[in-house]
């Protein structure tokens, strides 16, 4: 016998009154494998019809909201991911994270991971220069991975990424596969860290897709400031996924993706042509910034 005729049917779905339509698809999930799926997918129900509801959706703003979600998925990739972009720019990004990433005072904050990472970045050992050829003024970047009990952390991997100047992530350029501007490398046995790379800029996200168009329509800014991708995982801490902010950037109180802690703004400090703080001697002026972040101990640790 075919599996789907031994699963449970749900009695009552035909002619049923608006008031009643509601009851009828919630009660279709009441036999789900998952107590959590249950919950979800009901509640997920009550909060979409009842918006329906709300706005008196329109038979044509259906069909283009299915269009919009509909394209969303065809313009991401192993590259791009428009979803996540679009939960962004929605605040859902940054609303899962609160509720999610409880973290103690000291930690460092979580914020958005954004669309652009990519897997498998190319391993640096610290001093490298990951900018690979990305455009843009020198910055050398350093610091330590600590506990919030101040206990250096060895052997942290952590995965960098950032857009060059123009504001474009290598991934973006659709006619070359060129790899600049991130990379991964791990924490010394002093739980320091330090890489080349290039000054952040403030950037425009994509507007060259259903979220572009959404934030036309809405006549929102599509700006971030100026900031550096961090993520860093090692055994027996919780995963950080943060950003860096470049300090007096004009776009930090109206960032599109709402990311911004203030706790992750630093300075970027300009420096004429010299010896840079890993001894390398410079000969155009270049940059330097400094940031430590703090792990909280997984929940199994504490």
């Amino acid at each position: 016998m075919d599996q789907n005729t031994q699963k449970p049917v749900s009695p009552g779905t035909s002619n049923l009154a608006d008031e009643d339509l509601t009851q009828a698809v919630l009660a279709t999930f009441e036999h789900s494998q998952s107590e959590r799926f249950q919950q979800v997918m009901q509640s997920l129900v009550r909060h979409v019809h009842a918006f329906a509801e709300e706005v008196e959706l329109t038979e044509e703003e259906w069909f283009k909201g299915i269009d919009f979600l509909t394209r969303t998925g065809h313009i991401t990739d192993d590259k791009r991911q428009e979803f996540v972009l679009l939960s962004d720019i929605l605040g859902v990004s940054m609303l899962v994270i609160g509720l999610n990433q409880k973290k103690s005072a000291l930690a460092t904050a979580s914020t958005v991971f954004g669309p652009f990472f990519v897997e498998n970045s190319p391993h640096f050992e610290n001093g490298d220069d990951i900018a690979n050829g990305a455009s843009g003024e020198p910055c050398f970047m350093y610091g330590r991975v600590l506990s919030t009990k101040g206990d250096l952390i060895p052997g942290a991997h952590i995965d960098i990424w950032q857009a060059d100047d123009n504001g474009f992530y290598d991934v973006q350029h659709k006619e070359t596969s060129h790899v600049y501007g991130r990379g991964h490398l791990s924490s010394d046995k002093e739980g320091k860290y330090c890489f080349w790379s290039v000054r952040p800029e403030a950037y425009p996200i994509p507007q060259d897709g259903p979220v572009g168009e959404l934030l036309d329509a809405a006549n929102r800014s599509p700006m971030r400031p100026a900031h550096v991708h961090f993520l860093i995982k090692v055994s027996g801490y919780k995963p950080l996924i943060t950003h860096v902010f470049k300090q007096d950037d004009p776009y930090l109180d109206s960032d599109a993706v709402f990311g911004v802690r203030t706790s992750l703004i630093t300075s970027f400090e300009r420096h004429e042509p010299g010896m840079a703080p890993d001894g390398k001697r410079m000969n155009v002026p270049f940059y330097t910034m400094h940031y430590d972040f703090l792990l909280d101990p997984a929940a199994d640790e504490e």
